[in-house]
């Protein structure tokens, strides 16, 4: 990676524009998603992290670092309940979420982002499972990803910041920590 990106923060106005729809996927582009990626890849490494000053994260869409086109990538590895790693890695441009189940779920220890440096508790009800339609630039073409549990989270909020929203836009202003009885608790 060239140069580390320069985060875009919240009080940025840019940050509630909609995106645009990426109209040809150039070298360029596939270079920028990449970049994106590699990026997510170097912040959870704790050592390059302290050494550069970088927040960890798990997914980054183009509006957080300057560039109002509809690209995100998302990166993490998690367990599954047998102790299998699994990496969960998208490089997506246009995505667009096509499916989404009833079921809701949320995160116990509520949302962070790498635009938002204060904290803003509740929780953020999403979809437990989604199905997104994107052109994937690590096989080159157009398809759809199916997502469960932390992975459709991860999706839902970084296909929000392409619409102009923010994690805590979701937040119950009035009851922040209200539960759900048949959501899913991560």
């Amino acid at each position: 990676m060239k140069n580390i990106f320069k985060i875009v923060k919240d009080s940025n106005p840019n940050l509630r524009k909609r995106c645009e729809e990426v109209s040809e996927i150039t070298p360029e582009i596939i270079n920028l998603v990449n970049d994106m990626h590699e990026y997510l890849v170097l912040s959870q490494d704790e050592k390059y992290a302290s050494k550069h000053n970088i927040r960890e994260g798990v997914g980054l869409a183009a509006p957080q670092i300057g560039i109002n086109k509809k690209i995100i990538a998302v990166y993490f590895e998690e367990e599954d309940e047998e102790g299998n790693i699994r990496v969960v890695d998208h490089r997506l441009i246009n995505p667009k979420i096509i499916l989404e189940s009833i079921k809701e779920v949320y995160l116990s220890g509520g949302e962070g982002c790498l635009s938002v440096d204060d904290e803003h508790k509740g929780y953020i009800y999403r979809h437990f499972k989604i199905q997104v339609k994107a052109y994937n630039a690590i096989t080159s073409k157009e398809e759809i990803i199916t997502a469960r549990g932390y992975e459709a989270v991860v999706l839902q909020h970084e296909i929000d910041h392409l619409n102009g929203v923010l994690f805590y836009d979701h937040i119950n202003k009035k009851d922040p920590f209200m539960v759900k009885e048949d959501a899913i608790r991560l």
